[in-house]
C-alpha cells in the first residue's frame, strides 16, 4: 500500500513537471470566466431545443457573470439509411449531428471563435416503427450531449489560449476552426 502511494506521488510530481494543468482551473481561470459570461442564442427545432438545454446546463454550472459573449449555433441533423436488405428495406441508419458555432462579443459583434463540432450514432431499424423512432430520438439526445461537450471544451480552450496570448501579445487574433477535438 505504501508503494502505491509513493508511486502515485512520483507520478503526480512528474505530471506537474511536464506542464499539464487543468483546463478549467480555479474560480479565476480564463476558461471559467469566459464560460460564465456566455449567453446562448436561439437554436430552432427539436435538436436546437435539446442543444440549448445541454449548453445551458454546462455553462450555467460554471457561473453566472454578466453576459459578455453570445454563442450562436447552427445545427445540421441528418438521418441516412444504410445496411439495405435484398428487398431494399433499410436495416441500419446513421444519425449525424453537426454544429457550426460562433462565439461573438455582445458589445461589438466581433466573432472571436468560429468552429464546428459533431458526432454520429448508429440506429437499428426494427419492424416496430415506434421502436425505431424512439431509438432515433434517443440517439439525438445522446448526440446533443456529446456535441455540447465539444462546444464547451472548444470555448474553454479558446479562452485559455487567448489569455496566454494576451500575456505576451495585447491583440489576439480571432480563432478559426483549425483543431476539432
Amino acid at each position: 500500500m505504501i508503494r502505491i502511494a509513493a508511486l502515485g506521488l512520483v507520478l503526480m510530481t512528474l505530471l506537474s513537471a511536464c506542464g499539464l494543468r487543468p483546463l478549467y482551473g480555479g474560480a479565476e481561470s480564463p476558461a471559467r470566466q469566459t464560460l460564465g459570461a456566455v449567453e446562448i442564442g436561439g437554436i430552432p427545432g427539436r435538436a436546437g431545443y435539446l442543444m440549448r438545454g445541454a449548453l445551458a446546463q454546462r455553462l450555467g454550472a460554471v457561473g453566472s457573470e454578466t453576459p459578455r459573449y453570445r454563442l450562436e449555433v447552427t445545427l445540421d441533423d441528418r438521418i441516412e439509411g444504410f445496411g439495405v436488405r435484398a428487398d431494399n428495406a433499410v436495416t441500419r441508419e446513421r444519425r449525424t449531428l453537426r454544429a457550426r458555432f460562433q462565439l461573438v462579443t455582445i458589445d461589438r459583434g466581433t466573432v472571436l471563435l468560429d468552429a464546428t463540432a459533431g458526432s454520429d450514432a448508429g440506429v437499428d431499424v426494427v419492424s416496430s416503427e415506434y421502436a425505431t423512432i424512439a431509438a432515433e430520438d434517443s440517439a439525438l439526445e445522446r448526440l446533443t450531449e456529446q456535441v455540447a461537450d465539444q462546444i464547451v471544451a472548444r470555448i474553454a480552450l479558446y479562452a485559455t489560449r487567448r489569455a496566454e496570448q494576451q500575456a505576451g501579445n495585447p491583440a489576439p487574433e480571432p480563432v478559426a476552426d483549425t483543431e476539432l477535438p
